[in-house]
């Protein structure tokens, strides 16, 4: 079996490691709150999933509906405080995780790290914070979830096979605590995997606005500052539902 990954738009990409599925942040949804779906998802891309990894608690990474689409049985891993939520969904397998905590779910090393972001789900809303993952099995993944750069970026992980780095949003404007394309490939420097992968951005626009946010500009900015900060390192630019070797 091959190891490669989807993306499946936004954060949410499907990485398979020698058979073993692992997907990342599942908003599938063509409609979440105020945010419309640029393309749907092949319902067969959800095929034979093992585990779902959930970065952080905010509406357009933890989507409830989404969720149970992909199956309340599955083991999913999420940050300590988002648990409860989930259980009382009726998922069955959730797995709590800390900053710095390594476990195995299904064959796959998942080792929780720093994420700079605030990750709070409202005002009235659970408070946890928010994570990236490196995903370990036949290769390994870093999934960074939502981040600003942060000190510890640099030596996060030896030997990383791909990054997945989200590069813009879906609004006009980043909020603090993300990463736009050029911060983006400073954090390609500093994590030195061997590719990369722009995500979250171009799925999802506001009801309001013409054409997706973080547009195919963000991507060709990203990719050339990462061919000048970092030019060892493999970009891969996906089309929605495109996928590569790992």
């Amino acid at each position: 079996m091959a190891n490669e990954l989807t993306w499946l738009g936004h954060s949410t990409v499907l990485i398979d490691f020698d058979g073993t599925r692992v997907l990342t942040d599942p908003v599938l949804r063509r409609r979440v709150m105020h945010l419309v779906r640029t393309a749907k998802v092949r319902p067969d891309a959800l095929d034979a999933v093992d585990l779902v990894a959930v970065s952080h608690a905010h509406w357009d990474h933890l989507d409830l509906p989404s969720l149970r689409q992909v199956g309340r049985k599955l083991p999913v891993v999420v940050p300590k405080g988002v648990g409860r939520l989930l259980a009382s969904r009726g998922f069955h397998e959730v797995v709590e995780v800390d900053e710095g905590s390594e476990i195995e779910v299904e064959g796959v090393t998942v080792r929780a790290t720093h994420a700079e972001h605030d990750a709070g789900r409202g005002p009235l809303g659970l408070k946890a914070p928010a994570l990236g993952y490196v995903l370990e099995a036949s290769r390994r993944v870093y999934f960074a979830g939502d981040t600003d750069l942060f000190d510890g970026m640099t030596g996060l992980a030896s030997d990383l096979d791909v990054a997945l780095v989200p590069i813009a949003g879906w609004g006009p404007r980043l909020p603090a605590g993300h990463l736009d394309p050029e911060r983006a490939a400073e954090a390609v420097r500093r994590l030195r995997p061997r590719s990369v992968v722009p995500v979250h951005w171009g799925t999802y626009r506001p009801i309001y606005r013409r054409g997706p946010s973080g547009d195919a500009a963000s991507a060709s900015r990203f990719a050339a500052r990462v061919r000048e900060l970092a030019p060892d390192v493999d970009v891969r630019v996906l089309g929605l539902g495109e996928s590569c070797g790992i």
